[in-house]
């Protein structure tokens, strides 16, 4: 693990979550994660802004997009230099939601890391790893609400009642994936086949739709189940988050209109 790395977000976020998980009556450890996961995204709210901003006028200018794909659909040079006239002159980039991206990735390896050291040590906490003002649980309870094993790994191939909740979760944190994306996928317009050449964009808007939620289901079942509840919970937030933006930009619009 790189000093940088640990340092400076898997040390305070293995604290952090000891933390939570210390003060939180009963010690669930799922709470504990929520609550972790919930600060992080207060936290990094003005990226996620900024984010959600950018896919969503992206959005409104896929109908000029189209228009300037189809007038230089023979001349891809062309074709290139004036969609990035356009948008220049409207002040957007196609790629300006990839650092917010980067930085969900980077906390997702990082609580991975943090639940897979604190399975691996048998749920004892490493004191080493501990800030001084931290106190030391000792051995944590795993539980989230006392049903769902939070360090514990679907096993597809042994299926019983007792992991059906932990199966339910990774199954919301997939939809939940699926239906955050395609709050922000334009409208599809109907592909007409006299047309030459593929709208990438389009494209890769449709395989997110799928790709996105296929990779949750991946998680979920491969990793501990505690990341597919941190999962669940930051897409969540971001869903709530995209609605509210979505409503004070169309408000924003109206106004101007």
């Amino acid at each position: 693990m790189g000093f940088l790395f640990g340092e400076f977000i898997y040390r305070p976020l293995y604290n952090l979550l000891i933390l939570a998980y210390s003060i939180i009556p009963y010690h669930d450890f799922g709470l504990a994660i929520i609550l972790v996961t919930m600060l992080l995204k207060f936290l990094l709210v003005p990226l996620s802004k900024k984010q959600i901003q950018a896919q969503k006028k992206m959005q409104e200018l896929q109908p000029k997009i189209k228009e300037i794909q189809e007038k230089y659909k023979k001349d891809k040079e062309k074709q290139s230099r004036a969609l990035m006239d356009f948008y220049k002159e409207n002040k957007a980039n196609p790629f300006s939601g990839c650092l917010p991206t980067v930085f969900q990735l980077v906390f997702l390896i990082a609580i991975y890391r943090v639940l897979f050291d604190i399975s691996k040590a048998g749920l004892v906490i490493d004191g080493k790893e501990l800030y001084s003002f931290v106190a030391n649980p000792g051995q944590i309870n795993q539980y989230f609400l006392g049903i769902v094993d939070l360090s514990r790994k679907l096993n597809l191939s042994h299926l019983t009642i007792g992991v059906i909740p932990q199966l339910v979760l990774v199954v919301l944190a997939a939809a939940a994936q699926y239906f955050q994306i395609k709050m922000l996928m334009p409208a599809m317009a109907p592909t007409n086949k006299n047309t030459s050449g593929s709208d990438v964009s389009q494209i890769m808007s449709k395989q997110m739709l799928y790709l996105g939620p296929l990779m949750t289901l991946f998680i979920g079942v491969q990793f501990p189940a505690g990341l597919a509840l941190y999962w669940l919970i930051s897409t969540a937030f971001t869903i709530i988050q995209q609605r509210l933006l979505m409503k004070e930009r169309s408000v924003v619009v109206g106004n101007k209109a």
